[in-house]
Order: structure tokens, then sequence, then C-alpha cells
């Protein structure tokens, strides 16, 4: 087996150990289980390195400075290794997975992000075959953008969510299909796959940006939208009914959302559904969020939506800027039709 992987270790189930108050991250404990596994000692598996961030962390832990200690670690190692497994916990992956796949810009290379639902000091755990299924994938296969697997099943980075806490299938890409699947044996579907973007990789940095999010629900007051506007973000991800749709009878709700647009506020209009495609046309309900200055968030996730703000405002755009490129096709986090930009 040719190939070198360098394995970030940021925490999670994955590398857990038992304690007084539940499972919890405990340093240098996975890279010790890892010298017991004698899988990790054969000839069919690359050359590897294990890299343990500081401190490691349980996903729910995770934020903008923890995925630009990842990116950093990932750019000083690119020349070095053929390929990158990020081991994460489930509850914030598809999170990160999504911010990696914007700040890596000129990713040439894999970058793979696992864990596990049951620690691997189990007997019985998913960690063992998520672990080799993302070092194997990542050496032998030519993947230039960030993918997850959990589960058997390979996904883009930008277009995960979690969906299952209990199951050991625990991500699903609602709106793309899957990259490939370890079976009988592995597999990755090419023309799923990014092609290879031109030019050296560049990370950049999420941070200096305000972005939040707010769900809608029948009866919601606008005083509650209010006090998250008043905190002054640069945008807002609005998880509407159905194919973008809201309570227009809310009157007041429609005036705070207008008055936000109007003062630079990008406020893009997700889905509440896992399988939808955001249409401010099609309905009223929907037509009057646009009227308001709300774009449509198309198939995005909420996950790749929020990331994706915070990218876009951290390297600087304008609030205009960052609505074209909010409806753009950048790595694949949405589905281009005919007559849309992209």
């Amino acid at each position: 087996m040719s190939g070198r992987i360098s394995i970030i270790n940021t925490g999670g189930t994955i590398g857990m150990m038992p304690s007084e108050g539940g499972y919890a991250p405990v340093p240098g404990a996975l890279s010790k289980m890892l010298e017991t596994l004698p899988e990790l000692g054969r000839d069919t598996l690359p050359k590897f390195e294990v890299i343990e961030l500081d401190p490691i962390l349980d996903s729910a832990n995770m934020g903008p400075d923890d995925w630009n200690t990842i990116a950093e670690v990932i750019a000083s190692r690119y020349d070095a290794f053929d390929g990158f497994v990020v081991l994460h916990g489930t509850d914030t992956m598809a999170y990160t997975a999504s911010a990696l796949s914007f700040m890596l810009e000129g990713l040439r290379k894999p970058v793979i992000l696992t864990g596990s639902q049951i620690p691997l000091a189990r007997i019985r755990t998913d960690a063992r075959q998520n672990l080799l299924d993302s070092m194997l994938i990542a050496s032998q296969f030519s993947i230039p953008e960030v993918s997850l697997i959990f589960g058997g099943r390979l996904f883009r980075g930008n277009r995960v969510t979690k969906t299952n806490a209990a199951d050991l299938d625990a991500f699903a890409s609602p709106n793309y299909a899957e990259l490939g699947r370890s079976a009988v044996r592995l597999e990755v579907f090419r023309d799923r796959v990014r092609a290879a973007p031109r030019g050296p990789l560049k990370v950049q940095k999420i941070s200096g940006c305000r972005v939040g999010a707010l769900r809608l629900f029948p009866g919601i007051d606008a005083g509650i939208l209010e006090s998250i506007l008043a905190t002054s973000p640069d945008g807002l991800v609005l998880e509407c009914y159905g194919i973008g749709n809201a309570p227009v009878r809310n009157e007041k709700l429609l005036d705070v959302l207008s008055a936000a647009c109007g003062r630079g506020v990008v406020v893009v209009a997700c889905s509440q559904c896992l399988e939808a495609r955001v249409d401010l046309t099609r309905y009223e309900t929907g037509a009057a969020l646009a009227r308001a200055g709300v774009i449509a968030g198309l198939d995005l996730t909420a996950e790749a939506a929020m990331t994706k703000l915070m990218y876009l405002f951290a390297r600087g755009d304008s609030s205009d800027r960052v609505k074209a490129q909010m409806q753009t096709n950048l790595r694949g986090e949405i589905t281009i039709v005919d007559g849309e930009a992209g």
C-alpha cells in the first residue's frame, strides 16, 4: 500500500473513555488504543501518523477557532501527505465538514471526516470500520474535496446532516447522492466527485463575523427575531416551512425582516425539511419573504448555509456579494438547475 495518511484526532466519541460523569475525551487515549489494533500494522494499510489536537473536544464544544486549527494542521502537512482523516464527534461533524469544504480553497487531496457512535474502547464498536474505511479511501482514491464517511457511506462534506443519534448509520445527504460506499469492496462513484481545482491550497480562516439562525414555528413572536437581530449579525439562516414559506399574516415579523435586510443583514431561507429546495416564487407565503429581502438558500443544508455565510463574510465580501455567492455553487454545496446562476 503506497501513500501516507495524516490522522488528525480532534476528539469525539471514537476516543472517549468512561468517567464519573459519563464518556469524555481523554488526551492520548486514542493513540494508545490504535497501537493495540493489529489491523493497523498490516502492509495493506497506508503508512500514517496521528496528530492529536490540544485540547481534544466533545464536538458539542467545537467552534470556528477549532475549524481554523484543523485547517492549519492540514495546510502544514499538505505537501508531505497524500490524504487526511479527521476524527471528530458526530454532533457537529456536519458543521465542520461544511466549514472545511469552504475554508480549504484549492484542495486537491482527500480530507475525510469520520468518528463513531460507540467508543473504540468498547468491544462492540463501529469505530474500527469507520476508521479503516476512511484510511483506505483516503489512500486509494483521488477525491479532491472534503467528504465524510460513516456507516459504510461516503458523502460530500457540505451535503450531510446528522439524522440519527442511536443508529450506526447516523448521517444522510438529503439532496445529493452519496460519493461512494464500503460494502464487499470499496467503491467511489467518479461522476459524483468534483473535479480537482487549479492552484495551490489556501486556507481562509473563519473569524470576525457574526451569523445567527432561527427556526420558524407556529405562533412565533416577532420579538424573538428582533432580539436576535439586535445583536447585529452579518447574516441569518432562517429555517422556513416546506420550500421556503413563512407566516405572512405576521406582518410584524415581515417588517422586522425587511428592516434587517435593508440595513445589510443577509437573511437566507432554508427548509426545515430534510429533502427540499427553497423556491420563494411558488407561494405567496414565500414571495412575501423575497419582497422583504430574504434570499433563497436553494437546497443548502442548514449547516452548509451557516458555514458558507461565515466563510463569505470572513473573506471580506460585501452584503451584495454574499447574497450572490450564497446562490452560486462554490464546492458542490448546491444544485444549480437551468436558468440559475452558478
